[in-house]
């Protein structure tokens, strides 16, 4: 059993539509009057019709959908015929466009004008499809940046000034081993900080004395009343 989708203005505009069971003809009237495949033949076959006249309906259907699993199947070689035709017919648009420009020069510059907005459109258009067929046939590899975060020890000395951590040369560009910020110092590793040594202790008056007498004064204070 079939139905169609009747057009008065052609018969070739007719789709004809299969039965589905457990579907009912007005569910797939809508699914057909929404599907991306019957809108864009539709549309193709309008703006084509003047090389061939009316296309049919079926056809045309027939055509993108086939298409269409190519693209699916992994299949893109009609999406690059199609990229370069549009190359093609831009850059054409271009040089026409640029041509008319070119006539227009000197006596109407407002043509001009227009002309050379609409043929460096026409050019950026081209470049763009261009960009876009060479992405196909050669994509460009995922590249996967690594970050690195050093930390840099502060170093306190002894005398109490300290080491900005960005004037100091991280330890591997000298060829050591470099230590982690979150790593614990130990006593092993880092026996000293200072890099000027010890000093060595001085004795002064290290024997404690008993201190001398010292002569003072008596007690002038006053006397309390008896």
């Amino acid at each position: 059993m079939s139905n169609s989708v009747k057009n008065k203005s052609s018969a070739d505009k007719n789709l004809t539509v299969t039965k589905i069971e457990g579907k009912t003809p007005e569910q797939q009237i809508a699914e057909l009057s929404l599907s991306p495949i019957v809108l864009n033949a539709y549309t193709a076959a309008n703006f084509s019709k003047f090389l061939f006249g009316s296309v049919n309906a079926n056809e045309a259907v027939g055509v993108i959908r086939d298409q269409t699993k190519k693209v699916e199947s992994g299949d893109l070689s009609e999406v690059e015929n199609t990229l370069t035709a549009q190359a093609i017919a831009l850059d054409a648009m271009f040089n026409e466009l640029a041509r008319r420009a070119a006539l227009n020069m000197g006596e109407h510059m407002n043509a001009t004008e227009m002309y050379m907005r609409l043929a460096f459109k026409a050019q950026s258009q081209c470049r763009t499809t261009l960009e876009t067929l060479a992405e196909i046939k050669y994509p460009k590899a995922a590249t996967f940046v690594r970050q690195q975060n050093v930390a840099y020890q502060q170093q306190v000395n002894n005398d109490g000034m300290s080491i900005p951590s960005n004037t100091r040369t991280p330890a591997h560009a000298h060829g050591k081993k470099e230590i982690p910020a979150n790593e614990l110092l130990n006593e092993a590793d880092h026996e000293k900080v200072d890099s000027r040594g010890t000093d060595e202790t001085i004795r002064v008056n290290s024997p404690v004395e008993t201190v001398g007498a010292v002569n003072r004064g008596k007690n002038t204070g006053r006397k309390g009343s008896k």
